[in-house]
């Protein structure tokens, strides 16, 4: 389940709109709403994804606007535009909206379509829905990344500037400064060809994009400017108990000001265990959106800091709060950092906030991230699930082998960051995913076939295990696809209409006499046989010793199918017999299907009896 956009909503009117946005509405965990009268008389009265509504439609939108991300209709675009019209506020609060028409072929993104992520809602319900996506932004257009979207994925936020003219720049494809000093550059290596970003600083260009912790950038060269802000500055707070917001909040924006630092760049605020239940700090980081972290006095008196106090020693076990406080928050959740800002005191009557500042060397996403491990089937991509499709076009990251993301290009978009490793480096595959996701991006591992057949799961899950994974941080979810096997069998008839087996014959990862043994079990027991690996430049003996052993127990005219590259465009099929099959090219890319005792050929296809007839 996709629960990016939660909590969303999906409104039909309809029998046949309930139809199509019911399964949409279960997929990515929200809800549909009806009307009651609509709702009894489909019988949906007890679903739990069904929501109903006993007024008017239009007090039903309205109360979910100010809580919702998104909001899907089945409704006439006009009579959408209409109950929205006067609930709209600003591009930066309102929830995405996405328009399907009655039969699901087309789905318009109407609202919020960078910030509140319409555009990716829409292609999401499109794939779900085999619909189009209509798109009518500048840089869906061109196939470019839109700018004021470029750092949601790092958890950046959005600062002063002119954004219209900068996106409109890009849009018009014309160049784009570019000043990053601080946050991950990870995104400049993905960026679609002809983004219209200019890193060098050496060329004309008709507006900047400033990346950085600093406040109040003047526009370059007269050009209009647009600032993001990485979170990456972790403010360390003391106070005396009972100290109020207003003093807490004057504290800490006379700090940044006079250093000419951002809120927005703030990742969190940090203080000793004791101050906890501080309500003055509680209210702060509310008010700001920020996590409000502590430590305790143990961890932070490991802390190397240039103030320690022994009066702050004696009072609360530690020589130091906040430069200890934004240190350790750094080394925790920032993969370390330096303090920027010695601690600075600030009075107000018989009050005093003491505020101290650390830089970490990444910022701070600010959710969970989460590991999708996706089957994408034999390589065609009407082969891949719904399901997994989405995914793979709403994760941050695509990693997997380089053949694996070719055969998915159409679905990738532009600047999604996509990492690639030889067929040799499996676990340093998983090391990364694990790594990038603990940050808190969605990462989705691409294995072919099933993910969890011959795939990834299993070694993304080990190493989990090796880092001491809590089974719950990052989220982990598994998006099943159609195994080489399942896929030659299709191609051949009803090859495994009985009992099956598959058997890979690469004896990187598993020893020779232990496949020996399974592929004499598998001939003995009858088993259909899939056998998969079954032969590298290399490695060619295995695949004839399978041969040799499987001419034991069963008939040399036995039916065997040879299929390479299943649903590829270089897809070949020799149907031949156990006798005859090392007579036939065999690689790394074919699939060797042995049928049982019973199997035989019809015409052009491969049968094995289930025995209903036998039995009957």
């Amino acid at each position: 389940m996709l629960k990016t956009f939660h909590p969303l909503t999906a409104i039909a009117v309809t029998p046949q709109a309930v139809k199509l946005l019911l399964p949409v509405a279960e997929t990515l965990t929200g809800k549909l709403l009806l009307s009651e009268s609509l709702a009894e008389e489909l019988n949906l009265g007890g679903n739990p994804a069904v929501e109903t509504y006993d007024h008017s439609l239009a007090m039903a939108i309205e109360e979910r606007w100010s809580t919702h991300k998104a909001l899907i209709f089945s409704l006439a675009t006009g009579a959408v535009v209409r109950l929205i019209a006067p609930l709209l506020h600003d591009k930066q609060t309102d929830p995405a909206v996405v328009v399907v028409d009655a039969m699901g072929t087309s789905v318009i993104s109407l609202l919020s379509g960078h910030q509140g992520g319409g555009d990716r809602l829409a292609e999401i319900v499109a794939e779900q829905l085999q619909g189009k996506a209509i798109l009518t932004g500048g840089a869906n257009g061109l196939g470019q990344i839109a700018v004021d979207c470029l750092g949601i994925p790092f958890g950046w936020r959005r600062g002063t500037g002119d954004w219209t003219a900068v996106s409109a720049a890009l849009a018009s494809q014309k160049p784009v400064a570019v000043q990053q000093t601080a946050g991950s550059t990870l995104w400049q290596g993905y960026l679609p060809p002809g983004h219209g970003f200019n890193f060098s600083g050496t060329e004309a260009t008709a507006a900047t994009l400033a990346i950085t912790v600093q406040d109040n950038l003047p526009e370059h060269q007269g050009h209009p400017m647009a600032q993001w802000h990485p979170r990456l500055l972790w403010v360390g707070i003391g106070c005396v108990r009972g100290t109020d917001l207003a003093l807490l909040e004057k504290a800490l924006l006379e700090v940044l000001a006079r250093e000419n630092f951002s809120p927005l760049a703030i990742a969190g605020l940090a203080s000793v265990h004791l101050k906890a239940d501080e309500v003055g700090m509680q209210q702060l980081a509310q008010k700001y959106d920020l996590p409000f972290v502590t430590f305790s006095a143990e961890q932070l008196a490991a802390q190397s800091v240039p103030n320690p106090s022994a009066v702050v020693n004696q009072e609360v076990g530690t020589p130091s709060v906040a430069e200890a406080a934004a240190l350790t928050a750094t080394q925790v959740y920032g993969e370390g950092g330096k303090l920027i800002v010695e601690k600075v005191i600030v009075k107000q009557d018989q009050q005093a906030v003491t505020v101290a500042i650390a830089q970490g060397k990444r910022e701070y996403i600010g959710k969970p991230g989460q590991l999708w491990l996706v089957g994408t089937g034999p390589g065609e991509l009407s082969q891949i699930s719904p399901a997994a499709r989405t995914a793979i076009r709403e994760a941050d990251v695509l990693i997997g082998y380089g053949l694996y993301l070719d055969l998915i290009d159409p679905l990738r978009r532009p600047g999604q960051i996509c990492e690639t490793f030889p067929l040799t480096q499996e676990r340093q595959r998983c090391q990364r995913a694990i790594e990038l996701a603990q940050w808190g991006l969605t990462v989705a591992v691409l294995s072919s076939g099933d993910c969890g057949i011959y795939g990834m799961a299993g070694l993304v899950l080990e190493e989990l295990e090796k880092v001491g994974w809590d089974g719950q941080t990052p989220g982990v979810e598994v998006f099943p696809g159609i195994s080489a096997f399942q896929a030659a069998a299709a191609r051949l008839g009803a090859p495994l209409m009985h009992d099956f087996c598959a058997i890979s014959l690469s004896d990187l990862l598993t020893p020779r006499e232990k496949i020996l043994q399974r592929l004499t079990a598998a001939a003995q027991a009858d088993f259909v046989t899939a056998l998969y690996n079954p032969k590298s430049q290399k490695r060619t003996v295995l695949i004839e010793q399978a041969q040799a052993i499987f001419l034991q127990w069963r008939s040399p005219d036995t039916p065997v199918a040879l299929v390479r590259s299943v649903y590829r465009r270089d897809e070949t099929i020799v149907r031949t017999t156990l006798a005859e099959m090392l007579n036939f090219p065999i690689d790394m890319l074919t699939v060797v299907l042995i049928g049982n005792s019973n199997t035989y050929n019809y015409h052009d296809y491969l049968i094995t009896p289930r025995g209903y007839y036998a039995n009957a």
